[in-house]
Order: structure tokens, then sequence, then C-alpha cells
């Protein structure tokens, strides 16, 4: 990892991180996702018409992590209210931001990358005056969730995640901000 840097996006990044996305995505999937409805969602969610509108919301921040010029990792935080009522209710400090995503390609798993991208969506968070950050993850990814609770994400709720035809449950965790963690 010895070159790996990391920035925030703009929006000639669209392309990058499509395809970055759509590589990263089924390692967070359970085995028994069928290639259909991960491809499904990645049309629907990761495509470069996604991004592009990812990156042209002024409430969505993108940052990629890249070592020597490649692509390995990217985060990105959506500011706002939940719009689902069920995770309103289950994040109970605000204002908050989501973390929508955090993928590390598995050449860079155990590296620190993730919380090194954990850490800049934080500090971002921090900056724009948010209260929690919260976050959905597969309740099987059970790699994610022990990085998640050891970075001090609450178990808070639980959602359900449509990926193609599959509806998948994910447990909603929520981390509380202060101006030291």
């Amino acid at each position: 990892m010895t070159g790996t840097g990391i920035r925030r996006c703009t929006t000639a990044d669209a392309s990058l991180l499509s395809a970055l996305a759509t590589e990263a995505f089924p390692l967070a999937c359970p085995p028994d996702t069928t290639k259909e409805n991960i491809l499904a969602f990645c049309e629907q969610n990761l495509s470069l018409g996604a991004f592009e509108k990812y990156l042209a919301s002024a409430d969505i921040a993108i940052w990629v992590a890249e070592d020597t010029a490649t692509p390995v990792g990217y985060v990105m935080s959506v500011a706002g209210e939940p719009g689902d009522p069920d995770i309103a209710r289950s994040v109970t400090h605000r204002p908050t931001v989501e973390i929508s995503k955090l993928y590390v390609l598995s050449s860079h798993h155990g590296s620190g990358l993730a919380g090194k991208l954990l850490a800049i969506a934080l500090a971002h968070a921090r900056q724009e005056g948010a209260g929690s950050v919260w976050l959905g993850v597969h309740r099987e990814n059970s790699r994610a969730n022990r990085f998640y609770e050891k970075s001090g994400f609450a178990l808070v709720g639980e959602r359900f995640f449509q990926v193609g035809e599959s509806l998948e449950s994910d447990v909603v965790r929520e981390k509380v901000l202060d101006s030291l963690a």
C-alpha cells in the first residue's frame, strides 16, 4: 500500500467510480446472492449515470483511494434526514449523515484502508455539523459488522435492501459524533 492516496472525487470521476463500485459491490453480498441480482443492482445504483447524479448532488461527498493510480476503494456519504421512516426512528442523533457506500477491493482487505476512508467520512460529517453517522450493512457480512462495531457503530435497527429481485436484510448502525472521536 506504499502508493495509496485518498482524494475527494469530482464529476470527472463518475466512470472510474462506476467501474470500481461494480467490482467491489459483490464482495459485500451474501454467497447466495445471484449474479443476476448483483448485475441488476449495479445497473440501477452503480452505473455511470448513477455516479454522475451522486457527484452532482450537494448532499453527497465521495472519496476514492488509489494505489499507484489504480482505484482500490471508496466511501460515499449522504447528508440529510433518512428517507426510510424506520431508519429515521432508529437513528436518534441529529443532524445525521449516512455512510451509503464504503468498499475496498479484496487486494487491500486488512491494510487499514477501510479505516482511513471511514475516518475521512467521519471528519467530513463533523465538519458539516452532524451529530451522528449511520449506515446499513448486511447482517451476514461478519467482516464488515466487526469493523463497524470496532469503529464505534452501535446496532440501532434494521432495514430491508433490494438487490435485484432479492430483498436483503441489513442491520442499521449509528455512531454518535463528538469533536474528539
